[in-house]
């Protein structure tokens, strides 16, 4: 079949494949001496090859400063780069191996990972045996361009710029405690009895969750003071301590309704507040969002009949 002069191959407008594969390595390691590192080869023809591409497309990719950040134009460029090699990538592994990738690293903090996924597990491996996971915690959330995962779970208002988001939930925070302390100090009558009462507190995340003077001011309440008496900087600790009877903490509901629901934590129902951020699935620029993931992300979200 003749090609017409109306027609462009792929090699008239891509010029060089190799500066595609070498520019994805510099963005997504946003560092042109890791990128030559991990390709092996030099500093040197990592950055020519880089600089051809922009003298070709006649456009600034990186802000060069102490590390590469992409400019505008080189994230558009790396969405597109990363997605395709990612899909060249699995069709690779599928003719190798006879197979499709089973196996799924899932970011999240430790604390999501403790109350949501793991109570979970036991289902999520009754609806898809083969698939293996991998759980990768951390207080804070990092690029994803940067770390091998392939799906994130961040709280959030949804706008990353280094993946595409799904919601997953909503939240509602409130008060929790052990039956036994309510037992024996009384339940609060008013938002001025709760805050006399022994608080437990968890140190802020990136992720913008609110203390115990955050969640008094947004449920429209400011008390001279606070009773705090133990501080944590994880919020797994802080549940821990308030299921061992040391006192009130706040609960997140998408975190702690399980143990809500086995009585190992009771509301205390004087107010609830609702955030405008929520939960979001981030699935980073560059992957596929396959049959595997989606079902992943409906198992994240749980049964809809006890959310």
């Amino acid at each position: 079949m003749k090609t017409t002069k109306a027609t462009k191959g792929y090699r008239r407008i891509v010029p060089s494949l190799t500066a595609l594969v070498e520019f994805e390595a510099v963005a997504r390691l946003g560092s042109f001496t890791y990128a030559a590192s991990e390709l092996g080869v030099t500093q040197s023809a990592v950055s020519r090859q880089v600089r051809f591409l922009e003298e070709t497309l006649g456009v600034q990719l990186f802000h060069r400063l102490h590390r590469s950040i992409l400019t505008s134009e080189g994230e558009a460029l790396y969405v597109v780069v990363a997605e395709s090699m990612q899909k060249i990538a699995g069709v690779f592994d599928r003719l190798v191996t006879g197979t499709e990738q089973r196996e799924l690293v899932l970011a999240s903090t430790a604390a999501f990972s403790q109350f949501r996924l793991l109570p979970r597990l036991a289902k999520l491996k009754k609806l898809d045996p083969p698939l293996q996971l991998r759980l990768s915690t951390d207080m804070f959330t990092a690029d994803l361009r940067h770390v091998e995962v392939d799906v994130a779970v961040r709280y959030g208002d949804g706008n990353w710029p280094d993946g595409t988001s799904t919601l997953l939930f909503d939240v509602e925070v409130f008060p929790v405690c052990s039956r036994e302390f309510l037992e024996e100090y009384g339940t609060p009558h008013s938002l001025d009895e709760l805050a006399k009462m022994a608080l437990v507190e968890s140190d802020a995340t990136s992720e913008g969750w609110m203390g115990w003077n955050e969640w008094f001011r947004a449920v429209g309440y400011r008390p001279a003071r606070l009773n705090t008496v133990l501080r944590c900087s994880l919020y797994t600790d802080a549940i821990q301590a308030v299921r061992y009877g040391q006192g009130i903490a706040l609960g997140w509901n998408r975190l702690v309704d399980d143990l809500l629901r086995t009585g190992d934590l009771v509301r205390i129902d004087l107010a609830t507040f609702r955030p405008s951020d929520a939960y979001f699935v981030v699935v980073p620029h560059g992957r596929t969002i396959t049959p595997v993931i989606t079902q992943l992300i409906e198992w994240l979200r749980g049964d809809p009949a006890r959310r």
